[in-house]
């Protein structure tokens, strides 16, 4: 009997091992669809990057679960995994069975273009049997890239099927890399190595320095001989100005100084000089004040 599944409906399995068929209907402008199943633990993640079973890595390293050929059918195309449930280590607690868009030769695939894809799961022990569950796998915004189509799951000591029908955007890496897988970057290293930067100026000079040699003692300059100083002088010297003239005034430090002359009497009228011509003898001084008038 075929059950006919709904998302996120259920059913148990009576197979001990079983065959998930995805098929699709090509066409022009039609993505290729690959089939892929990730082997996840109690944690919900791979234990290793083995765990990981895809069209680079097709068979799991215990053999029991593989990825088989596509082969074209009436109905489609089709692209299998096949697993031996019954065989499986006990520390596998799930089997997640993806789909993933490949590349259309212009652009990344969606599912948007993939028409008519489901699941069908079979009795790997029975040959041409009925399907055991089909699961009608519609994208949910169609831009999905990646799609978790179903997972076969335990429940003690028998196993269930699921359908999912999650998508992701990010393709089969951003599916994996979800459930614990590290992804090598498969770019060429010389292609990614970064171009040497330009040395800076000390990475010249260094560059440029030929390296130590060998060590010259280097003789201090010869002391210079003794030459007898003149005697200081007898005044002070002015600092940092123009000297006076011969004959000035000695006590006039920093400032030119005047030539010889008589102390003038400060406050007073300065005598005139000798070539001047005699005073009027009529000349009478002004009265001065009070205290010289007349009493």
């Amino acid at each position: 009997m075929t059950h006919a599944m709904l998302k996120g409906s259920n059913v148990p399995l009576d197979a001990t091992a079983v065959r998930a068929v995805l098929r699709w209907s090509p066409g022009t402008g039609v993505p290729d669809v690959d089939a892929s199943a990730l082997l996840l633990g109690t944690d919900g993640r791979v234990r290793s990057d083995d765990d990981f079973v895809f069209y680079n890595q097709p068979r799991h390293p215990s053999g029991l679960v593989r990825r088989l050929s596509k082969k074209q059918v009436s109905e489609g195309l089709t692209d299998s995994v096949e697993a031996d449930l019954g065989a499986l280590d006990r520390s596998v607690d799930q089997v997640v069975l993806a789909a993933s868009c490949d590349d259309d030769g212009e652009e990344a695939g969606t599912f948007r273009q993939v028409r008519d894809l489901r699941i069908l799961l079979y009795d790997a022990h029975v040959a041409d049997g009925e399907p055991l569950a089909v699961f009608d796998v519609q994208p949910e915004t169609g831009d999905e890239t990646a799609v978790i189509c179903g997972e076969l799951y335990r429940r003690g000591d028998a196993w269930k099927f699921r359908a999912v029908g999650q998508g992701y955007l990010s393709g089969l890496i951003g599916l994996a890399t979800a459930f614990g897988v590290s992804v090598d970057d498969t770019a060429d290293p010389a292609d990614s190595a970064p171009e040497p930067a330009a040395p800076s100026p000390d990475d010249q000079a260094t560059a440029a320095w030929p390296g130590p040699g060998p060590v010259t003692a280097v003789q201090p300059p010869a002391a210079p001989a003794y030459v007898p100083q003149p005697p200081l002088p007898s005044q002070p010297p002015a600092y940092g100005y123009p000297q006076p003239a011969a004959g000035g005034d000695p006590s006039g430090y920093g400032y030119p100084q005047p030539a010889a002359s008589p102390q003038p009497a400060y406050g007073y009228p300065q005598p005139a000089a000798a070539a001047a011509p005699a005073p009027d003898p009529n000349f009478r001084l002004p009265p001065m004040g009070p205290q010289f008038l007349n009493s």
